[in-house]
């Protein structure tokens, strides 16, 4: 894949990188891949489309500190239900390892920066305003609490729709945002004497405000389609403020990722569709574009297939259809160098590349599809001779293995040269977490040269280096958890960018299974003869 850097011509202090749609793992498969190459380059923080609060249990969890496990990093160290993401576990254990050991000044930083909320509905600022007295030492528990009520007044959704059922311009609701400007102003006070500390207070604080100034934009009574508006771009305009305080605490570390989806990147105004009307809004990407100048760059993500989003090749003519003919791969284009073509249809699932977008961005990711395991099973099958045997009811296989994939060459089904699974099998073979949702493995017949080529050991030695491992890891390349000793490999969802490589290891092992096929062949002729 093209280098990103090279394609800028100057390195920002926050670099964007979008993608135009969420739930596609390839992006953020990549993403991991790219930040983890930033990080070589003096990148040393990375900010993602989720609640900044919410962001300082993970970066606990990636500074080292044993009294944050990762299950509760991803649990609670994240909004949006991104913490499920498997990409998004490797990102949290592969900037641990990172830091481990480094000097401070070298570590990095895990961030969200999203505000505490979704556009259909928002909570109290209880938690928030209650963290920040603690951190003062105040006691205002029951004029919060009176003053909040019922926090079904709070996240009832209704009333994103209906201004008149919404808190944000009660007189409870405006007093609490002279108490959270006050909690503001008291915390300033206490930066002088109380650095340990104070900045996870100081991101309580703002995140208490900028629900209170959500909710009080969804009290305005304005006509929907300018309610949407003033709502996403409320949201935006709170994402914008968190990236420039993040980039305050950052800038004498080095520069920024930041991920998220294109429409909060963007330089231009960004629009979708919502309840039929057309929304138009600045995201904080044009925000933060026009305070940061070239200080600020954008790559769009772009998509071409996602089997697990059920997006379909694109047409030809279009500009993702354009992009594909280039490569059958990932990779980073210069946006200068992609011409005129057709917008490709736009459904809530995919915001296509249009002319505006790519004359306001410095680049294009383009992912010519995900992978999933029929695209994995196409590649394997094209091979001459290769047989499928899939496990089913049907066919006699235990339940709890119905849907895996068994390839073989010619009719012996003794010894499959490679399978796709999706279960674990408890008790045996539960190391790569395969019943996480949308998780499979690629297993591999590698044979022992090629084993010890990649491994450094022979699959008799497997045991004395198990533990050095992580057999959950998406994109690598690991010994098998329960046939490292009959040479076998794995990688879990290996994404696009890994094709290639994988494709160099199925020749490997389909050689092997065509070879046996061979001398199994020759052997029957000999009997006969």
């Amino acid at each position: 894949m093209t280098s990103l850097l090279d394609l800028l011509a100057a390195t920002p202090s926050l670099l964007a990188l979008g993608e135009p749609t969420h739930g596609e793992s390839a992006f953020l498969q990549i993403r991991n891949d790219t930040f983890m190459s930033l990080a070589e380059h003096g990148y040393r923080s990375i900010a993602l489309e989720s609640d900044r609060a919410a962001g300082l249990i993970a970066d606990e969890f990636v500074r080292g500190d044993d009294a944050v496990t990762l299950d509760r990093a991803l649990a609670e160290g994240f909004s949006h239900g991104f913490g499920a993401a498997p990409a998004n576990r490797d990102l949290l254990l592969r900037m641990r390892e990172w830091n481990a050991g480094r000097l401070a000044a070298e570590r990095l930083t895990f961030h969200g920066f999203d505000a505490p909320l979704e556009i259909e509905g928002a909570p109290s600022p209880r938690r928030y305003l209650a963290r920040v007295c603690d951190f003062l030492g105040l006691d205002r528990s029951a004029e919060i609490d009176d003053l909040i009520g019922d926090e079904a007044r709070w996240s009832d959704t209704a009333a994103i729709w209906e201004p008149g059922r919404s808190i944000g311009r009660s007189t409870d609701a405006q007093r609490l945002r002279v108490i959270a400007d006050d909690l503001l102003s008291k915390l300033y006070l206490q930066a002088p004497r109380r650095p340990e500390g104070w900045q996870a207070a100081f991101v309580h604080a703002t995140s208490a405000v900028a629900l209170l100034r959500y909710h009080a934009a969804a009290a305005a009574p304005l006509a929907q389609e300018e309610r949407f508006a003033r709502l996403v771009g409320v949201r935006d305009a709170l994402m914008a403020e968190n990236l420039l305080a993040i980039r305050a605490i950052e800038a004498h570390r080095g520069p920024t990722l930041v991920f998220a989806h294109n429409t909060h990147l963007q330089r231009h105004p960004s629009t979708m569709t919502m309840a039929g009307t057309e929304v138009s809004w600045a995201g904080a990407g044009a925000i933060i574009a026009a305070l940061l100048n070239e200080q600020y760059a954008v790559v769009i993500g772009s998509l071409g297939a996602s089997p697990a989003l059920g997006i379909g090749a694109p047409a030809p003519s279009t500009y993702e259809g354009r992009l594909q003919q280039k490569s059958n791969h990932p990779g980073y284009v210069r946006a200068s160098e992609i011409g005129p073509a057709e917008r490709r249809t736009h459904d809530y699932r995919y915001f296509p590349l249009d002319q505006a977008t790519i004359d306001h961005a410095d680049a294009v990711l383009h992912i010519p599809t995900g992978v999933d395991t029929a695209v994995l099973a196409d590649r394997i099958l094209a091979l001459p001779g290769v047989e499928q045997v899939v496990a089913s009811e049907e066919n006699g296989a235990p339940e709890g293995a119905w849907g895996d994939r068994f390839f073989h060459v010619g009719p012996d089904r003794r010894q499959p040269f490679a399978t796709i699974v999706e279960h674990d099998v408890p008790g045996f073979d539960e190391a790569s977490q395969l019943d996480r949702p949308g998780v499979f493995r690629l297993n591999l017949d590698l044979g022992r040269a090629e084993f010890e080529r990649l491994f450094g050991f022979p699959p008799k030695a497997f045991e004395d280096h198990r533990d050095t491992f992580d057999f959950a890891r998406l994109d690598t390349l690991v010994p098998h958890p329960g046939y490292a000793l009959y040479g076998f490999g794995s990688i879990v969802m290996p994404g696009p960018q890994m094709l290639p490589e994988v494709d160099r290891l199925l020749a490997v092992a389909y050689a092997r299974a065509a070879d046996r096929h061979q001398r199994a062949g020759r052997r029957a002729a000999d009997q006969q003869g």
